[in-house]
């Protein structure tokens, strides 16, 4: 890249640096990790490592990132790498200042900020307390973290530098904030992460809760949060409202001092303003003093699988349902085996969990997939949508979802956060005019009058049975049927027309010994051409047919995966890989990893992936190769030199894999047998596959119960 991106020194403490790996600068300028090694060896500006992990080098990473600054290389922006430059910086700090203690220092330093509008490198540290404490006059937010830094004189100064250049990198105090919240697991701080649900699932319980709309309908709204930790749900309650809508005021209630001033001093970097919000120091919300609130959002506190009572969760529910009032809403993210899964029947969390339905105030019940609690990695969770509607509204009706098998996408969950939308703008029940698309709408008694029953959908919605997909299964099976019919056919004429395979093979007299070469001796002699494979971005190829141009990775080279797993789109090709080539018909594609392989392209127009790489043979040469002789002789050979337990790569390269060098007659006559051999191995993986596809189109439709078997017509 021709421009040059500005540099600027992080701020450390004393004799601290920060040490990253080939991996972790290929994280940092976003781009793969063999692109850091062409770097170093390229490139002799490039910084020298300062230490050793075993053999692996460690580079100064104030040194890398200002050489990516300096020459523009990679595909991350300056504001990108001078924010990780100086996060990492942070995390340096870790040595000289508690993980905890630097978090709070850096948030107070950067929610002052916000509040006064003006950098603070340049006032001097007294000045700064001074603020900090005509700012936070009662002391409940900031001036505390600022006041007990240890060291205070020396190392505030530097902090203040620190958090002006957050903020310079984030644009605003706020977003450099939660910059430094989203970090607190890189800066040691996990018991403040430990709880908190991945931001995508807290960003969609926030618009679940319709705190939005109901914000636009009625001033002065009140949302409460319960169990509110660090504040990642009362931050993402405060981004779904816009500042046009005007600010909904904020309760919550946490026994631990420190994580509530937290949680204030967040919602005062975002624009909160203290008499918009009552974030308590206990247990109990202050409702006496606000009243009940319009929302409640709360992820229920983690529990082991051993300890955890299906029962005391629920009861838990029941309490919380005490601070709804009529036509209030309340979202609650907890364990998945006591809020839709099976219980065992007619007990007493069945009988609570169905009372949930009799009341009417359970309207939606979500599965959601395991992950959804970082820390808690094979934690299942559910979301419930609670709601007390007035008696002469409520419908009997209950939306029910399962993402449990599903990767948790922005897209996936606003689609779902529609579903429900609608669902309750039409008051709670189905809409003609509407089929959820991940969800089905069922009557609460199908849940009710079948006690233990899980709360997930039990058949498709009628959108999905209607479906093109659905609504074809019953032709694509007698296009499936009739096809396989023909390829029997067919198999059984080329069978009977074509002559036995015979090879003649015999034993080689003694006095006609076979030549032997290596593709390294063919390449020199210039009968073969070699190619590299191309670095494609995962996220760039597609599956399921999608895309322009057929993609060989290893994997369908290796057997592994069928050729046309993996496709990529024209358009990805020739703007990302403007110098990507094309393989030709008879190319020859080769990879030793993970294993080896070894595939003849016989149609071409195909895109290499590295670490597969392309033999062309030389048509104008001598003695032509025949490529599939050659991919023949190599897989055999490689086979006496497969990769031992242990190793990291087999006895021998490729290039120098030994293969006898056939005659031309002998070659033709073995390249015939070959020829035939795969004419006939493409007949029956025909016949193979399409009696998979008769088999995973019938069960499908079994499954989702929008098919039948009849009795077959009598002839």
């Amino acid at each position: 890249m021709a421009d040059t991106r500005e540099a600027t020194a992080p701020i450390l403490p004393e004799e601290t640096s920060w040490r990253i790996s080939y991996a972790e600068i290929a994280n940092l300028a976003q781009v793969q990790r063999p692109v850091v090694t062409t770097w170093v060896r390229r490139h002799a500006d490039f910084p020298e490592p300062v230490a050793y992990e075993g053999a692996s080098p460690l580079f100064d990473g104030g040194e890398v990132a200002e050489w990516l600054l300096s020459t523009g290389r990679g595909n991350a922006d300056a504001d990108q790498i001078q924010a990780e430059l100086v996060l990492h910086t942070l995390s340096a700090w870790r040595r000289a200042i508690p993980a905890r203690t630097l978090v709070d220092t850096v948030t107070a330093l950067l929610c002052l900020r916000q509040l006064l509008d003006e950098p603070l490198s340049e006032l001097p540290w007294r000045t700064i307390l001074e603020r900090a404490s005509e700012t936070d006059f009662e002391d409940t937010y900031l001036h505390k973290e600022l006041r007990d830094l240890p060291d205070a004189e020396r190392q505030g100064p530097l902090l203040a530098v620190l958090a002006d250049h957050l903020t310079e990198a984030a644009y605003t105090p706020a977003d450099a904030l939660e910059r430094v919240m989203d970090a607190r697991r890189r800066l040691g701080c996990d018991d403040l992460a430990a709880d908190e649900p991945i931001p995508l699932v807290s960003r969609a319980m926030a618009h679940l809760s319709g705190i939005a709309r109901l914000n636009e309908r009625e001033q002065g709204a009140t949302a409460a949060v319960l169990y509110p930790r660090s504040g990642d749900l009362l931050v993402a309650l405060r981004e779904a409202v816009s500042d046009a809508e005007g600010m909904p005021f904020f309760l919550s209630a946490d026994p631990m001092p420190d994580l509530a001033r937290l949680a204030r001093r967040r919602l005062m970097a975002q624009g909160v303003q203290e008499y918009e919000m009552d974030l308590v120091d206990g247990e109990e919300l202050a409702t006496d003093d606000w009243g009940d609130p319009h929302v409640v959002v709360c992820a229920l506190p983690y529990e082991a699988a051993e300890t955890r009572s299906s029962l005391a969760v629920l009861q838990n529910l029941q309490d919380l349902t005490d601070l709804l009032a009529e036509d209030c809403t309340a979202i609650v993210l907890g364990p998945a085996d006591a809020l839709v899964r099976p219980l065992p029947a007619r007990g007493e969390a069945d009988r609570l969990r169905r009372g949930f339905l009799e009341q009417h105030l359970l309207k939606a019940a979500i599965s959601l997939p395991e992950g959804v609690l970082p820390f808690r990695p094979a934690h299942r969770t559910a979301v419930w949508v609670l709601h007390r509607t007035p008696e002469a509204q409520r419908t009997g009706q209950i939306l029910l979802a399962d993402l449990s098998s599903r990767t948790l996408t922005a897209q996936a969950l606003d689609t779902l956060a529609e579903d429900i939308d609608i669902f309750r703008d039409a008051g709670w029940r189905s809409d003609g005019r509407h089929e959820p698309r991940n969800a089905v709408i069922v009557p609460a008694t199908t849940l009710t009058g079948a006690p233990g029953t899980a709360f997930t959908p039990q058949h498709r919605s009628h959108a999905d049975r209607y479906t093109r997909t659905v609504v074809e299964r019953p032709a694509r099976i007698s296009e499936t049927e009739l096809r396989l019919q023909q390829l029997i056919d067919a198999t059984r004429s080329a069978l009977d027309h074509a002559p036995t395979i015979r090879s003649n093979a015999v034993l080689r007299p003694d006095d006609r010994p076979v030549r032997r070469t290596t593709v390294a001796r063919l390449l020199k002699d210039r009968r073969l051409r070699r190619l590299p494979g191309h670095r494609i971005a995962d996220e760039h190829l597609t599956t399921g047919g999608a895309g322009h141009y057929t993609v060989l990775t290893p994997a369908e080279i290796t057997g592994s995966a069928p050729v046309g797993s993996h496709r990529i789109d024209r358009a990805v090709l020739l703007t990302a890989y403007e110098h990507a080539y094309f393989t030709e018909p008879g190319d020859i594609v080769v990879t030793a990893t993970p294993s080896f392989g070894a595939y003849v392209d016989d149609e071409g127009l195909s895109v290499v992936a590295f670490p597969a790489r392309v033999l062309r043979v030389r048509a104008d040469a001598e003695h032509p190769v025949r490529p599939r002789v050659l991919a023949a002789l190599l897989r055999s050979a490689a086979a006496e030199h497969r990769r031992v337990s242990g190793a990291v790569r087999s006895a021998r390269r490729i290039e120098d894999l030994l293969i006898p060098d056939l005659p031309g007659d002998e070659a033709e006559r073995y390249d015939a047998l070959l020829a035939d051999i795969a004419r006939r191995t493409a007949l029956l993986r025909q016949h193979a596959a399409a009696l998979d596809d008769l088999t995973s189109l019938t069960a499908a439709g079994l499954v989702d119960g929008t098919l039948t078997l009849t009795e077959p017509p009598l002839v």
